[in-house]
């Protein structure tokens, strides 16, 4: 029980302030995951493998230190804000009518999350 109570308007009872608190709580949660999606780890292997082809693959049009080129900037500040659902449509289904492939056929969809939360995180070694 709360110190504090409220009075529920269809029962008239008075329910401890802990419910509307706790529901509150779910919701801030839910958000948050709903906001960050999991992003799976790929193995050691894997990911020398995934940064190289960024590095190389992507490097070549978004420059080799990623600040940019024939495409946007890839650095964390570049994309700082910016959604990463339209991130992963990016990379696995291309910009048609622009020089950006997909790259569907190299990365699986777990791959591309983990290499635009690598982006974010500076893209370390």
């Amino acid at each position: 029980m709360g110190l504090v109570s409220v009075i529920h308007p269809i029962g008239r009872r008075r329910l401890p302030l802990l419910r509307p608190l706790a529901g509150l709580a779910l919701l801030l949660a839910a958000s948050l995951a709903a906001a960050a999606p999991p992003v799976v780890e790929p193995s050691p292997m894997r990911a020398t493998a995934i940064r190289h082809l960024v590095r190389q693959d992507c490097g070549s049009c978004h420059g080799l230190t990623f600040k940019g080129g024939l495409g946007n900037p890839l650095t964390a500040e570049a994309l700082a804000g910016r959604p990463d659902e339209a991130l992963l449509a990016t990379i696995l289904n291309g910009r048609p009518g622009t020089a950006m492939p997909p790259w569907r056929s190299f990365l699986t969809e777990e791959e591309a999350k983990w290499v635009i939360k690598w982006l974010k995180d500076g893209a370390p070694e």
